[in-house]
């Protein structure tokens, strides 16, 4: 099954990267997997301290992720998964791309502030001419009606 990649993270345009994905995925009878990267230095204290912010960084994915899930599942009738990584973003979804091959875009979310598309649009975009799928960047100022008119 062809699936539509999106990054998990606490960003507005978040949220329209994980419409647009959806969206997609309902309309070519595809999958949507959701991808949140833990960035190592979170856990650089002491092991059972780290231990500890690993297990709560992951509980507060799982609450984010069902938000956007149970969405999916109610709006658009599509079953998301979650997939979560440790370490440097981009290496990790370059490496989630390697692991999974039924994973056919990567839709990110564009910033809209003075400070740019956000650190993954930028280094991604660089790397565009290389990567081994499409990226589709979504801007995050886009409402849900041009969404559901674009896709």
């Amino acid at each position: 099954m062809r699936k539509f990649m999106v990054v998990l993270d606490d960003s507005k345009e978040c949220l329209n990267a994980m419409r647009y994905a959806a969206m997609c995925a309902a309309r070519t009878s595809g999958g949507v997997t959701v991808l949140a990267v833990i960035p190592p230095e979170e856990f650089n204290h002491w092991i059972g301290v780290g231990n500890i912010m690993r297990e709560e960084a992951r509980e507060r994915i799982e609450v984010h992720f069902e938000v956007f899930a149970k969405w999916m599942r109610d709006k658009q009738n599509v079953h998301p998964e979650l997939v979560i990584r440790e370490g440097e973003a981009v290496q990790e979804i370059l490496g989630q791309v390697a692991d999974d091959p039924d994973i056919a875009a990567l839709v990110l979310g564009a910033g809209t502030d003075s400070k740019g598309p956000g650190p993954l649009v930028s280094s991604l975009s660089r790397q565009a001419g290389t990567l081994p799928l499409p990226i589709t960047m979504v801007p995050g100022d886009l409402s849900k009606e041009r969404i559901e008119a674009i896709v």
